[in-house]
């Protein structure tokens, strides 16, 4: 070993330190350097796990509430439908209904009118039978007046006109 060392120049003792010296730098750099890189990673690791899991969550919630829309938009709009279908049946009974009183309405008058138009053709007969026995009793009392006789008597004008 004495030859290697005089050829070559190598001092055992020195690569002995040099060694013992680089192991203590490797291990004082595992635990000054490598602990806190590697805690740093594994926090960024979890920040990062737990981002995506978060945005998981954000995409199932996002999801779930497009879904919970569109069911509420679905029953908005049939129960809208349903409002307005409940709404035009009523205008329908509440049409005929109207419909129906137009016709009771527009009977009475049409009654009424009947009544009516019956009463003045009752009081215009009766105002021709009062002027046409008027107009008999003034004829009769002339032919009578030309023959010579006497005009017709009270009873007799009477009895023509309760006939």
């Amino acid at each position: 070993m004495d030859a290697l060392t005089g050829t070559f120049h190598i001092d055992i003792k020195l690569i002995i330190a040099q060694l013992i010296n680089f192991i203590i730098v490797l291990v004082l750099a595992y635990y000054v350097l490598g602990k806190p890189l590697m805690k740093m990673m594994h926090k960024r690791e979890s920040y990062i796990k737990e981002g995506v899991d978060n945005a998981k969550n954000a995409s199932e919630l996002i999801k779930k509430t497009a879904d919970e829309y569109s069911v509420t938009i679905s029953n908005a709009k049939n129960e809208a439908n349903e409002i307005f279908q409940e709404a035009k049946k009523q205008a329908e009974v509440k049409k005929q209904e109207m419909l129906e009183e137009a016709k009771i309405q527009v009977s009475g008058i049409i009654a009424n009118g009947n009544k009516e138009l019956e009463k003045q053709k009752q009081i215009i007969l009766e105002e021709a039978k009062v002027e046409l026995i008027n107009l008999t009793i003034n004829a009769t009392n002339k032919i009578l007046a030309e023959q010579g006789l006497n005009s017709v008597n009270q009873d007799t004008i009477n009895k023509i006109k309760s006939a």
